[in-house]
């Protein structure tokens, strides 16, 4: 479903400062890649097709959207996927549901330490990681042994990045601001790349750190050759990090979804992404007359 839909909220508590909140429906673009899942992945399935690749290899957490995204895309399109998730000692601990629904997928998980997961993007390590899982028999690309198609943690890479632009020129001329969750970053560098000028582009990072900045510089510059768009980030609404939340924001949550006959929103992203408006919304952070658009990227 392109150019997905947008939703009037009629939510009282932007309404008393003057604010408009729609809601960019990107949870309903595909019912097993939705949001900037398929956004982020789709080039590179054309491009992992059209190269020959048979096998994707990919990089995530134990409540990863992307690897779930990644694992239906290769049952769709019948590719063979391997995940590797950060964290050895969920090896020897049932799945949780994430993963569950990855191997059903058909997803050959593969366990590694943290220490090990933060060489990912390293070449010398990658080129070992591919030895090793061919020793245990992990079969890798095709039968003359091409390596597996290589799409990084969150999705997020130059291919990534120019798909999300079409995002950015969906909302031109809808809303003053675009706000998005982020993860790795790589969907609101984007979306700021595809609004118009006269738009600007927030950031609610999910994740600790305060490392975004120079990650989604980084992408712009990749994808772009420069930087691109007027963007901010806000990264005081991670409730303590990537995957966690509070009973304040899980209260929230529930509240927002009935309110407006939402389905349960997504914790990890959207809930946060919707606490973090709100709250700014108090603070007189939007001029009087503003819209706002969330980016719905997921569903619970």
């Amino acid at each position: 479903m392109l150019p997905s839909p947008i939703q009037e909220t009629g939510d009282e508590r932007f309404a008393r400062h003057g604010i408009r909140l729609l809601l960019k429906r990107d949870d309903l673009i595909h019912p097993a890649l939705p949001g900037n899942k398929w956004r982020k992945l789709a080039p590179n399935l054309r491009a992992a097709l059209d190269a020959g690749h048979r096998t994707l290899l990919t990089f995530g957490g134990a409540y990863s959207n992307h690897l779930r995204a990644t694992a239906a895309a290769g049952r769709l399109l019948g590719l063979a996927t391997i995940g590797v998730v950060r964290g050895d000692e969920l090896a020897t601990q049932p799945l949780n549901p994430a993963l569950a629904r990855c191997a059903a997928d058909g997803m050959r998980l593969h366990f590694v330490s943290r220490a090990e997961y933060r060489s990912r993007t390293d070449l010398g390590y990658l080129t070992r990681l591919c030895g090793r899982l061919r020793d245990l028999g992990v079969p890798l690309g095709d039968p003359g042994g091409d390596d597996p198609f290589l799409i990084p943690e969150g999705g997020s890479n130059t291919l990534a990045i120019r798909g999300c632009t079409a995002l950015g020129r969906e909302l031109r001329g809808r809303t003053d601001i675009a706000a998005v969750a982020c993860g790795t970053g790589g969907t609101l560098a984007g979306l700021a790349a595809g609004l118009s000028p006269a738009q600007r582009a927030l950031g609610i990072p999910v994740l600790r750190g305060g490392f975004l900045t120079s990650e989604i510089d980084g992408l712009q510059r990749s994808a772009f050759g420069g930087l691109r768009g007027d963007w901010s980030l806000d990264d005081r609404f991670h409730c303590g990090g990537y995957a966690r939340t509070t009973a304040e924001l899980d209260a929230f949550a529930d509240d927002f979804a009935a309110r407006h006959g939402l389905p349960p929103l997504e914790r990890v992203y959207v809930a946060k992404l919707l606490y973090g408006l709100t709250a700014l919304a108090d603070e007189g952070a939007f001029a009087p007359g503003s819209t706002v658009t969330a980016v719905v990227t997921g569903r619970h």
